[in-house]
């Protein structure tokens, strides 16, 4: 069964988020063939997701991956291909969902993308290309767990957002070949993300 995932995003602004808790939260680089993204990591807000996040990231796992989804008036997604459209496997185990972490899914945030199993995010992640508050949780409703935002290079952000897209097969687990829509027709490579020196 083709696995289909599904992104989450990070909210804008965090209600209480001082200039003391600001000094505590990490920040990524995201060095991108499009220029450099920075990214906030509100691990106050989603302790379990930015611990996951940045282990990826301490791996380099993210090295060299694509942006493989890019939906002009929704998001970017990431963080779980290689160049020639190929699955990166060996993931860690899946973890918790923290969509109701009060953080909304606003124009700028970073999310992690999961399947319909609202605990199943592994790597994959999006980045809110517009504010789509209808991914966050509500009343009997699991959303996508927001869990940093775009500081430095949203106009980097939004250079991908418009690349043309077309439709590419992938491959995917097992070696199987399947059709992904929204595919950068010119890869958008993630060359690295590492942590920004304090």
């Amino acid at each position: 069964m083709k696995r289909v995932l599904f992104l989450a995003a990070l909210s804008g602004v965090l209600a209480g988020c001082g200039a003391e808790n600001a000094d505590k939260n990490s920040v990524v680089v995201m060095e991108t063939s499009k220029g450099t993204i920075k990214i906030e990591l509100f691990a106050d807000k989603s302790p379990i997701t930015v611990k996951n996040f940045l282990s990826y990231v301490d791996d380099k796992f993210y090295d060299g991956t694509i942006f493989h989804r890019v939906i002009s008036d929704f998001m970017i997604q990431g963080g779980g291909f290689e160049s020639g459209l190929k699955e990166k496997e060996k993931t860690k185990p899946s973890i918790k969902n923290e969509s109701g972490n009060g953080v909304s899914n606003e124009r700028g945030t970073i999310a992690m993308a999961r399947t319909n199993d609202p605990d199943s995010a592994t790597a994959q992640f999006f980045i809110n290309v517009k504010d789509n508050r209808n991914l966050d949780a509500a009343q009997g409703r699991p959303g996508y767990a927001a869990f940093g935002k775009v500081i430095e290079g949203m106009d980097v952000v939004d250079k991908i957002k418009e690349v043309p897209t077309t439709t590419k097969q992938a491959t995917v687990q097992g070696g199987r070949r399947a059709p992904f829509q929204n595919v950068p027709e010119d890869e958008v490579v993630i060359k690295s993300v590492r942590r920004a020196e304090k």
